[in-house]
């Protein structure tokens, strides 16, 4: 575990783990779902989780990248937090009015550090890398609050991003067997 909060996984696993049948972005069915808008939806467990996601953020960071939707409100919050630029990134670009694929400050040539709230394929994660790149920005890395990808696994390799993550799907597993011990 990479969180400094040691209550982190055990709040965040009781606040959004779900169970029941359910089809995941990637169209993989799982027995389990991380509803990460409940935590995003708490003011107390958002700003620990964004405490932890701004620790994670590299030195050389110049805007965040918040994902549509989840990963918005987590980069608003390290933006307040830390008196960085956020930029807020659509899963596609409007097609009306200034038809920008991101909202926010100008990016080209600029170093973005992509926030996201949960990982399992990154399939959303590669999408706005490549878009993001092609408008000239700089993409190496994305930091998220659960990465649910397989142990020793990075998703995103075939991109060339970096995965950092506050909490793994182990760790609240680890999380969820302890309050039940």
């Amino acid at each position: 575990m990479t969180s400094t909060d040691p209550d982190l996984a055990a709040d965040i696993d009781a606040t959004c783990r779900l169970t029941g049948e359910f089809t995941l972005r990637s169209g993989q069915v799982s027995n389990e779902y991380f509803d990460k808008y409940l935590f995003e939806a708490d003011p107390l467990l958002l700003a620990r989780v964004a405490r932890e996601m701004a620790q994670l953020l590299p030195a050389e960071t110049e805007l965040l990248g918040g994902l549509e939707m989840g990963g918005i409100p987590i980069a608003t919050t390290i933006s307040q937090l830390i008196g960085m630029p956020a930029l807020f990134v659509r899963k596609e670009a409007k097609k009306y009015g200034t038809c920008k694929l991101a909202e926010g400050t100008p990016y080209d040539g600029r170093r973005i550090t992509l926030i996201e709230d949960v990982i399992t394929t990154g399939g959303a994660v590669r999408d706005a890398t490549n878009a993001l790149r092609e408008g000239g920005a700089i993409v190496e890395t994305v930091v998220c609050a659960i990465d649910r990808s397989p142990a020793d696994v990075n998703p995103l390799a075939d991109v060339g991003l970096e995965v950092r993550a506050v909490l793994t799907k182990a760790d609240l597993d680890a999380a969820r067997a302890a309050a039940g011990a």
